[in-house]
């Protein structure tokens, strides 16, 4: 089923182009929408493979705006979040 979530962090191509290739082997296509703030990503994802969702944005730094972080693991999602979106940005610069 086609379910939109809001993701702290996104802020650029770069954010976007990390996530679409990051989450694509597990959950498909993503679309991220840049336009609107909070940032919305948008995909087909049965409600039994959220937690995995969850668990992966976290990991790239993009977590969900639903979840209850600590002050740390705040700090920490957005230091992992510098390091995706240049990872993302790089990628794109590489495949031009």
């Amino acid at each position: 089923m086609k379910q939109t979530f809001e993701v702290h962090n996104v802020k650029c191509g770069g954010c976007a182009n990390t996530l679409i290739k990051s989450l694509k082997d597990d959950f498909g296509i993503v679309e991220v929408n840049l336009d609107i703030h909070p940032r919305q990503i948008t995909l087909n994802i049965e409600d039994n493979k959220i937690e995995q969702l969850k668990l992966k944005l976290r990991g790239l730094g993009y977590p969900l705006t639903s979840d209850e972080l600590s002050g740390f693991e705040k700090a920490a999602t957005t230091a992992k979040s510098f390091v995706s979106c240049a990872i993302g940005k790089i990628d794109v610069a590489i495949n031009k």
